[in-house]
């Protein structure tokens, strides 16, 4: 049969896919060998892409809800969106535009991005469109802003086979990233002598196997760390005194910081030995080029922004950034979480990495949208949990939800199912139904997904990839851009909503980012379907594309030099104590992705990782009475959840783990954020997942 190019739809490291078409389905999956991404490696996830594609549970056609206590019922496209567009437009006469949000997913393409975002921030006046990335890598996004002046990991995969030194924190990439990890294996296996591999992370993982120094750290102390590290650096003459005098500015205000992180204090604060400290700082300081990877496990934090600083300080201050093998580089959760940033879908930015507060980069975006001066509200609008938070208020009134399921995914799950109870108007655009928030739609749309509509997504190394339509959705469904495209009509924007197709689309965004850091005004559908992928900026169509940034050693901020930022080790929201001793991290396994949409209905994928399974320290489990195999009862200060037992020395003493995968819908103490809570960073606004104080109770066979 003939093979297809497409990409996979699951995590940012954005693999290409070849994919075989019979009868209109997909009949086969495999990796693409010309792909740059993963030179035809492929994960299990993929693989299993053909069973998921038509259910028993994919959403047909339009639903309609008569009254909140009525059941759903078909209707016709016509209708569903004139009755949501009438229901918005009496909820802004009556309430203003910001009583409406928009709450969309990384699994969107560019252009369903950028018409959301158009629609939502040029046309309905509100900038309350966010996006599950805001629980992922908003904390990457605003930490690269504030030390280099503008988002965009500046490293390439092509680092992988140049370091001789991975810097792996907060990230178990083996599970969650595992063609990257396969590429770091090869490296170091090929070169085991000259290549360092250092891994910070609470559990002993596949990732942590491959590790020559291992560090598990208390969860939340990566500061203490990082600090400590550059520390041992700078005492030791470990540093890049050049590049610190030329390229970047702050040290002084930085040293006075570290100074006070020796590894005697940091190892009171991380759980670590001084002497692995030190140890992995001078693997760092004396790599030839080092590449930190890091992920959630620095992102969701309260103080996630301040975590991928001292990242960031520890590049600058080494030099390590913007040459072959060496950078900061955040994994990317999700296929377009880089597409979703670069379009402005998060609720302060704007198309091209532009900030809403910035009255120069408004005014741009205004003219690019045929809108008067001063349409775009200049107040930043409601990120993920606010909006959230604002309907079980009143103070938001109608949330359009895209491609993603809140009422899993999101810390403290009575509040967001509240807020959705709360809501006069809940629409949700879905593949799938039910979910566990689609149950909660007033109006419920038929979405079509990979590989049934066409269009751009941006993986975790800026890359472009052109994903072609490669079969018809089912039943009435329809690509999330035609959607959007279709309500703004109905709203009476017809002429500025004018697309025939994706790629109508994307030129217009591309025309938008030009100048920007993020410029890919040099390409187009067409370009990337005949010449491949290409890393941004390409501002020119005979531009090869960028493997990395700031490769001349200039920054995009007002000096030309990027920012040394000081930042301190600040303790966990809520740490452990007598009422509830343990210290509970969630995260993903490597069978299953997100909310268990699509994964969960693998049957290869659903055998071999069925259930949700608490990772327990021997010590722990044995105050608590548990044995391996046992259930335990876990409880924190918002909720509870029940979970086999595994009971191992793989996880340092104080911490358990739990994977978060499984909602309600799954079972409803199968959910691991009936346990989460709702603190976020100050900057960033990205949610602590990764840390919440529990304690256990072993449960009795066959009850409670």
């Amino acid at each position: 049969m003939p093979e297809h190019r497409t990409l996979c739809p699951y995590c940012g490291v954005g693999c290409g896919l070849l994919v075989e078409v019979r009868d209109g389905a997909v009949t086969r999956v495999k990796g693409d060998p010309a792909h740059p991404a993963n030179f035809g490696d492929v994960c299990a996830k993929a693989v299993h892409l053909p069973p998921v594609l038509r259910t028993a549970d994919r959403l047909r056609y339009p639903m309609l809800r008569a009254r909140r206590d009525a059941p759903l019922a078909r209707a016709p496209w016509e209708l569903a969106l004139r009755h949501a567009g009438d229901r918005l437009r009496e909820i802004v006469a009556a309430h203003g535009p910001d009583a409406v949000a928009f709450y969309a997913s990384g699994q969107l393409t560019t252009e369903e991005y950028y018409v959301a975002s158009k629609l939502a921030k040029g046309f309905l006046g509100t900038n309350n469109f966010d996006t599950n990335s805001r629980l992922c890598m908003a904390s990457a996004a605003a930490g690269y802003a504030r030390s280099l002046g503008a988002d965009g990991p500046p490293a390439a995969y092509a680092d992988f086979e140049r370091a001789d030194c991975f810097f792996l924190i907060g990230t178990n990439t083996a599970d969650c990233h595992p063609i990257a990890f396969k590429r770091i294996r090869r490296r170091k296996l090929a070169a085991p002598a000259e290549v360092t591999v250092l891994v910070a992370d609470p559990r002993w993982t596949e990732t942590a196997d491959l590790a020559d120094l291992h560090l598990p750290l208390r969860p939340g102390s990566d500061v203490a760390l990082l600090n400590a590290m550059l520390h041992v650096l700078w005492r030791e003459d470990l540093l890049d005194r050049r590049f610190l005098a030329a390229r970047t500015s702050g040290w002084e205000a930085l040293r006075a910081v570290i100074a006070r992180y020796p590894p005697e204090r940091a190892a009171s604060l991380t759980g670590l030995s001084p002497e692995i400290i030190v140890a992995a700082a001078r693997s760092f300081g004396r790599a030839r080029a080092a590449l930190t990877l890091w992920a959630m496990g620095l992102n969701q934090s309260h103080a996630g922004t301040d975590k991928n600083t001292a990242v960031l300080n520890l590049h600058l201050a080494t030099g390590q950034i913007g040459r072959p093998g060496a950078g900061p580089f955040s994994l990317t959760g999700q296929p377009n979480a880089m597409g979703g940033r670069e379009t402005g879908g998060l609720a302060h930015l704007l198309p091209g990495y532009r900030a809403v507060a910035d009255p120069a980069a408004r005014a741009a975006v205004e003219r690019h949208w045929g809108l008067p001066a001063g349409a775009i509200s200049p107040r930043p609008g409601r990120s993920a949990l606010e909006i959230f938070e604002g309907l079980a208020a009143g103070e938001v009134r109608a949330v359009w939800i895209m491609a993603t399921n809140p009422a899993a995914s999101m810390p403290d799950l009575d509040l967001v199912e509240k807020a959705l109870r709360q809501a006069d108007l809940v629409v949700v655009q879905d593949a799938y139904h039910p979910t566990e928030t689609t149950r909660f739609a007033d109006v419920l749309l038929p979405a079509a997904q990979w590989p049934e509509k066409d269009g751009v997504m941006t993986n975790s190394e800026r890359r472009l990839t052109y994903l072609p339509k490669l079969v018809e959705p089912p039943g009435e469904a329809l690509p999330d851009a035609e959607i959007v495209v279709r309500l703004a009509r109905e709203l009476g924007w017809k002429d500025a909503f004018p697309y025939e197709g994706a790629a109508e689309i994307f030129d217009e965004f591309a025309a938008l980012t030009a100048g920007t850091p993020c410029d890919y005004a040099g390409a187009s559908h067409e370009r990337l379907r005949d010449e491949g992928p290409l890393q941004w900026p390409v501002p020119a169509p005979d531009h090869p594309g960028t493997a990395r940034l700031y490769a001349d050693g200039r920054f995009p901020t007002a000096t030309g030099r990027a920012r040394l930022v000081p930042v301190e080790h600040n303790e966990p929201v809520e740490p452990p104590d007598a009422a509830f001793p343990l210290t509970l991290t969630t995260g993903r396994v490597r069978d299953h992705w997100h909310t268990l949409t699509r994964t969960g209905k693998a049957p290869a994928l659903a055998a071999r990782t069925p259930e949700p399974v608490l990772e327990v320290n021997l010590h722990d489990a044995r105050r608590a009475g548990l044995q391996d195999g046992d259930f335990a009862e876990i409880t924190s200060r918002r909720g509870k959840a029940i979970a086999q037992c595994r009971v191992s020395a793989a996880i340092r003493e104080g911490t358990c783990f739990l994977p978060f995968h499984w909602g309600r819908q799954a079972g409803f103490y199968k959910s691991a954020n009936n346990l989460t809570l709702g603190a976020r960073d100050p900057i960033s606004q990205q949610p602590e997942l990764k840390a919440c104080a529990v304690r256990l109770r072993r449960l009795p066979e066959g009850g409670a």
